[in-house]
């Protein structure tokens, strides 16, 4: 049975080091690098040099859920905008 984990190496900083995540994650990881049109090691630099406490593996696992969940809430505020307009356009037709 093959692991839900994948381990990786990458360069971060200069420096070879190893990463493991779930494929999900490393697939959101590589969107998000290539939407700011990054590679995936100066994203997961930024990563590092960001975050707070934890290992790198649980700073990029926050990072990306992070991401998409803004994604989420701002996909609903446009969505909630939407319907405020169309219904004081019904109002006013």
């Amino acid at each position: 049975m093959k692991s839900p984990v994948v381990k990786r190496s990458i360069v971060v900083a200069g420096h070879k080091t190893s990463v493991s995540l779930e494929d999900a994650f490393w697939k959101g990881l590589k969107e998000i690098a290539n939407q700011r049109d990054v590679t995936v090691s100066q994203l997961v630099a930024s990563i590092d040099s960001d975050r707070r406490h934890g290992n790198l593996s649980s700073g990029i696992r926050l990072f990306v859920l992070n991401h998409f969940r803004a994604l989420i809430d701002t996909a609903a505020i446009t969505q909630m905008s939407d319907i405020k307009i169309a219904a004081q356009n019904s109002k006013v037709g």
